[in-house]
């Protein structure tokens, strides 16, 4: 049981570093930016930020409830694996999240004219 809640410590610790990385995405430029970039890469970083909020919330419930199934059926150990599965789904989806958080911001600045690279 102990190694369980240090694995969901740790778990829940990598989700919370990973939290709004994607959001807070600084690109790189061709040239010089423009007086309006910074007010624009923080209206685009809102933007994304508020995208996706309850998708990695929603992976993680689903994925625990698929990890106790599994480990009811595998070794009788239900809050084993609903911890692995959940730590599993919530950080899958995290990362997908940040991905198309960068994206958006990426995006959004291209839409306001700056020549975003990457």
């Amino acid at each position: 049981m102990k190694t369980q809640l240090i694995i969901t410590a740790t778990g829940l610790a990598l989700l919370a570093a990973c939290s709004n990385t994607g959001a807070n995405y600084e690109p790189i430029l061709d040239g010089i930016p423009t007086g309006a970039y910074q007010a624009d890469l923080n209206d685009c970083q809102a933007l994304a930020r508020n995208q996706f909020e309850d998708e990695t919330l929603a992976a993680t419930v689903l994925a625990a409830g698929a990890g106790a199934a599994l480990g009811e059926l595998d070794d009788g150990d239900a809050l084993g694996g609903a911890i692995a599965g959940a730590l599993a789904g919530g950080v899958a989806s995290a990362v997908s999240v940040d991905e198309r958080r960068q994206e958006i911001v990426i995006e959004c600045l291209r839409g306001r004219g700056h020549r975003v690279v990457g």
